[in-house]
């Protein structure tokens, strides 16, 4: 039995008082953050050496931080911590992330992390306890699995509470034997293109609602900033990104669903979404597919069945290797969306050809694992 974290994300429903202690506790953990990290860095030019401070140093001076929930705070400095620490590190990729930066109210995500302690975090009643706020309504659509460890309670562009319940269970995941294998070939325009030749078909909701949103915002520019009619305005173009977002995770996570419940490995290519997002004008197609969002959700779902995801590396030809006779075309272009092989005549669809080649070179690796083994 090992022991694995999962999060369960519920609607918040609080009343005018408990919205107000969530929006103060949010502000306060956004605040200690931005006074510690400017504490550090003009005590660092100072004195060439890194503070070391905490929020219980700023509380005489700053007694609104009493009035809120304590462990928020701590998780602030934890955060902060953890940004100074990949800020002198590097990641898997030998690559270093950037000097911590400030939180913005208007741009940051607005939330607050705390930790259950003796059951200051529980569900009862269809109302969830909070430390400083007390029961909250809560739509609780799916029960709760595990022990609550923590909780993370956010506010929404366009006015909406939730929260993020992580939860400790025990579980033994029995790995399957691997039989049906698929290889998936990202599509800019489909999402991806599998082995057998069937496409995912992406419906594009961005861009289906760009004339929407156009008008929208449209309208919102020619608002006085800070008026009624502008804060009005402004949640209609949030809300419409949310539908956006919102239907997009669903089919995301449809898709991956299905893949990870009728295949016992996916291959795909380790593409990088940045770079393909910069170049070539594709920032919009790149980003309304969510590849990379697509990839993690059937990462977890394959690992939670005991199944796998293998990545073949990014400067593997795939589209210009012959899946029947495995010659190079060293002279296909991007805009060949079909090819003949030269040396055996075969005929190719260059995305359904891919995805043949990712779930061969897929296929190869795991038999060399299980040789060495």
């Amino acid at each position: 039995m090992i022991k694995l974290n999962k999060a369960y994300k519920f609607r918040l429903y609080p009343n005018k008082a408990q919205s107000e202690m969530i929006n103060k506790t949010i502000g306060c953990a956004r605040f200690i953050y931005n006074k510690m990290l400017d504490d550090k860095i003009s005590f660092y030019k100072e004195n060439k050496a890194m503070l070391k401070n905490s929020p219980a140093q700023y509380k005489k001076e700053f007694e609104f931080l009493k009035e809120v929930d304590s462990l928020a705070l701590a998780n602030s400095q934890i955060n902060l911590n953890k940004a100074f620490s990949n800020f002198f590190s590097k990641n898997k990729k030998g690559k270093k992330s950037g000097f911590p930066k400030f939180k913005s109210k208007r741009k940051s995500n607005n939330s607050y992390t705390t930790n259950n302690q003796n059951g200051s975090i529980r569900i009862e009643n269809k109302k969830v306890k909070l430390p400083k706020i007390g029961f909250i309504k809560v739509i609780e659509h799916r029960k709760l699995d595990g022990k609550i460890k923590s909780a993370t309670i956010s506010l929404t562009k366009t006015g909406k509470y939730f929260i993020s319940i992580l939860v400790e269970y025990e579980s033994q995941v029995q790995a399957k034997k691997i039989k049906n294998v698929i290889g998936l070939d990202f599509s800019m325009k489909s999402l991806y293109v599998d082995s057998n030749g069937n496409s995912a078909d992406y419906p594009r909701f961005f861009r289906k609602s760009i004339s929407k949103l156009v008008k929208k915002q449209r309208v919102l520019s020619k608002c006085k900033i800070g008026g009624s009619n502008y804060k009005k305005q402004k949640r209609k173009v949030a809300l419409l990104h949310e539908k956006v977002a919102n239907q997009r995770k669903d089919f995301l996570h449809k898709k991956s669903h299905y893949l990870s419940e009728n295949y016992d490995m996916v291959c795909i290519e380790d593409l990088d979404m940045k770079g393909m997002s910069k170049c070539l004008n594709f920032g919009k197609s790149v980003s309304d597919n969510s590849w990379g969002m697509f990839t993690g959700f059937l990462s977890y779902k394959l690992t939670n069945n005991g199944k796998l995801l293998f990545k073949v590396d990014k400067w593997f030809p795939s589209s210009k290797k012959c899946s029947s006779c495995g010659e190079l075309n060293k002279s296909l272009k991007l805009s060949d969306r079909s090819w003949v092989c030269d040396f055996c005549g075969a005929m190719h669809d260059r995305d359904e050809n891919a995805a043949n080649n990712l779930k061969t070179a897929g296929t190869a690796e795991l038999a060399r694992v299980n040789l060495r083994q």
